[in-house]
């Protein structure tokens, strides 16, 4: 399995996924003409992709969506709630090849478990995605994660996982009060603390590489968002120092498992 962050951050999300039979994006919220450059520095070409997967209909996430299925045709899923939160006139409502999801499901012999997130949005989901031995976790978006979920996240290969904010920065900013209490809510986006704490029961012995996600570009740094995420290893006795940060437009490395 193959993967590559292709932009992370509130401008916009989108992430590639390759195995042996499937090209995989989770996510077009940068605009079609980004994407196709990013798959292009990866010697691929938007014409194979055969899966998109909507984590939720905010614009940051599927802004290239309308455009990019009318000129490359893939197969996309999302939930049919996701779907009725589109605009009545959205072209994506037209489209033939959506595929609604409401529980864990397969693309052939790919298996795609849901984890539900807490987002402001009628509805937004995470991804475990499983390719023989292999799975790579997707969580972004999410004022929190359920601890129900805990056993099904445990000791994955790699972790796509948001750590959008740092709460001192969060709080003494700019940002308007309605916007910080979003943000630090419920039905906000995990700060670096909660995401550490969260990863340091979540990976084991065969997680090779952590990617933090959604990193606020007024409320975060990568520096302090490393240091978050060290510093609360080692509080916990945790030896794990294979992570790194995306970034908004800038693809990541490739990771291969």
């Amino acid at each position: 399995m193959k993967i590559c962050v292709l932009a992370s951050g509130s401008e916009g999300n989108s992430t590639y996924i390759e195995t042996k039979d499937h090209k995989i994006l989770i996510d077009l919220g940068m605009n079609t003409k980004y994407i196709k450059n990013k798959l292009e520095e990866l010697n691929q070409s938007p014409n194979v992709i055969d899966s998109v997967l909507i984590s939720h209909v905010h614009n940051d996430h599927i802004n290239a969506l309308e455009k990019f299925i009318s000129k490359y045709d893939p197969d996309v899923y999302m939930s049919r709630i996701m779907y009725e939160e589109l605009p009545s006139d959205s072209s994506i409502r037209k489209y033939d090849n959506i595929k609604f999801y409401d529980k864990d499901f397969y693309i052939d012999n790919i298996k795609v478990e849901l984890i539900k997130t807490s987002h402001d949005t009628m509805d937004s989901r995470g991804f475990i995605i499983t390719d023989d031995d292999k799975s790579v976790v997707y969580i972004t978006d999410t004022g929190y994660l359920n601890q129900k979920f805990f056993n099904k996240l445990k000791n994955k290969n790699v972790y796509l996982f948001e750590s959008n904010h740092d709460i001192e920065l969060l709080i003494n900013g700019k940002y308007p009060k309605w916007l910080k209490d979003r943000v630090v809510g419920p039905y906000g986006h995990l700060s670096n603390k909660d995401s550490s704490i969260y990863l340091t029961k979540l990976i084991g012995d065969n997680t090779q590489k952590i990617v933090l996600m959604h990193l606020s570009q007024h409320n975060n740094t990568e520096s302090i968002a490393l240091n978050t995420i060290n510093e609360i290893f080692n509080e916990y006795n945790i030896k794990f120092n294979n992570i790194t940060c995306a970034k908004q437009k800038e693809k990541s490395e490739e990771i291969i498992i």
